[in-house]
């Protein structure tokens, strides 16, 4: 019977611990988001709906979690109940003996031994649970183990040549992608051709697959069908280091590590001091760092919130500087800062990076008009693909519409 009770009890409480654990993810990630983001909620006075959600995601998890202690308070009642009936059979039975043919010493000692059945039982069995409940830790960790990981850095014999890439042309051939198996697709069918020191601008409504296109680029995303082309050489065939290290991106929040400036423009220690100087005059950091008293070893806290949003985009910057790849990504770069920064980073590109292949997801109209060719993303198609003089001069174009959309604000910047 005991062995029935605790069957019972486990077919639940294993279920139980399994909803208490994935209930437990959302309040950790609210919690860090909300430590991150505390300034920002505040400015925005957004307070009431935090704690409201993190009261919302505190009684999704207590309800499971007082299922589970319930559960546990259930299987001590039946061991209290299963015990104490077997210690009265036992007293029952022991009183019946006729007088004198148990000793009474032993029987004392039985009865005693008796008292202690119910903690010592209960003591083992809870152990043996919980211990099985444990397991479902490791069970999950397990279920991450089995995520498919990314491509290896490296594909021994199939691995780019050391100029790769010379012209830094890029086709898109019928690329689809998808971020899981079971969602919809993001991108459908997207061809087109990236020729070779061309500035690309890439624009399109919220939604449309602009940093899908570039995720798929860098192969965050692997592609579900279709192919990305660089100089002749599919990407899906190489490995993710060859690729990666031959590509830079200036993205739109800039990352920079704790350390020092020169651990965040040359964190692989490939460049001379002399080579980090050159980049920083060219990214206008130069005069900033000379003047701080540790010059390359001034330091950079966390994120790096020491330095101001312009300047820590001026440091990405320095980076693909110092990196001199063929390709440059921009993922709307110029964002968040000023339109003087803006400026200025867009004339360090058009004078530095005038031989390479610039992709640039555009939110500003000057950044746009200035490219190549312009590609117009809608719902993760190809809607147009033609210089800026041509979709101008077109008047039923989308990009003239959009230029027209956000022109008409009051700001009068375009935010694509």
């Amino acid at each position: 019977m005991l062995a029935q009770v605790q069957k019972y009890y486990m077919a639940s409480s294993r279920e139980l611990v399994r909803i208490v654990s994935i209930q437990k993810s959302p309040i950790i990630h609210l919690f860090g988001e909300s430590i991150s983001g505390a300034a920002t909620i505040r400015g925005f006075g957004q307070e009431k709906r935090f704690m409201k959600r993190n009261l919302y995601l505190l009684d999704c998890f207590a309800r499971p979690f007082f299922c589970s202690l319930a559960a546990i308070e259930w299987l001590c009642l039946r061991m209290e109940l299963l015990s104490t009936f077997v210690f009265a059979f036992c007293m029952v039975l022991l009183v019946s003996f006729p007088h004198g043919s148990i000793d009474p010493s032993m029987a004392g000692l039985a009865v005693t031994y008796g008292l202690n059945l119910n903690a010592r039982l209960s003591r083992w069995i809870l152990s043996f649970c919980k211990l099985e409940n444990k397991i479902i830790s490791v069970e999950r960790i397990d279920q991450y183990c089995q995520i498919p990981s990314e491509a290896p850095p490296i594909i021994d014999g199939s691995r780019p040549p050391c100029s790769w890439p010379e012209n830094g042309t890029i086709e898109l051939i019928d690329l689809k992608v998808r971020y899981k198996e079971n969602l919809p697709l993001v991108l459908h069918g997207v061809t087109c051709s990236f020729p070779g020191g061309k500035k690309i601008g890439i624009v399109g409504r919220t939604g449309s697959g602009k940093s899908t296109l570039i995720q798929a680029l860098f192969r965050m995303i692997e592609p579900s069908h279709g192919r990305i082309i660089i100089d002749n050489i599919d990407i899906s065939t190489i490995g993710l280091h060859d690729l990666r290290s031959c590509l830079s991106i200036i993205p739109q929040d800039p990352t920079l590590f704790e350390g020092t400036i020169r651990g965040n423009l040359d964190p692989l220690q490939e460049h001379s001091d002399q080579e980090i100087w050159q980049a920083l005059d060219k990214s206008q950091l130069g005069e900033i760092v000379r003047q701080k008293e540790q010059k390359l070893d001034a330091p950079v806290v966390e994120n790096g919130d020491n330095w101001s949003v312009g300047q820590r985009q001026l440091v990405a910057l320095g980076r693909a500087l110092l990196k001199q790849a063929r390709i440059l990504v921009l993922d709307e770069a110029t964002a968040s800062v000023d339109s003087a920064t803006d400026n200025l980073v867009q004339k360090i590109i058009r004078t530095e990076f005038r031989d390479c292949t610039v992709c640039t997801i555009a939110h500003r109209i000057p950044t746009v008009i200035d490219s190549d060719l312009v590609l117009v993303l809608s719902d993760g198609r190809v809607a147009e693909f033609d210089t800026p003089a041509r979709l101008l001069e077109d008047k039923s174009s989308m990009f003239l519409k959009l230029v027209s959309e956000y022109s008409s604000r009051s700001s009068g910047i375009p935010d694509f």
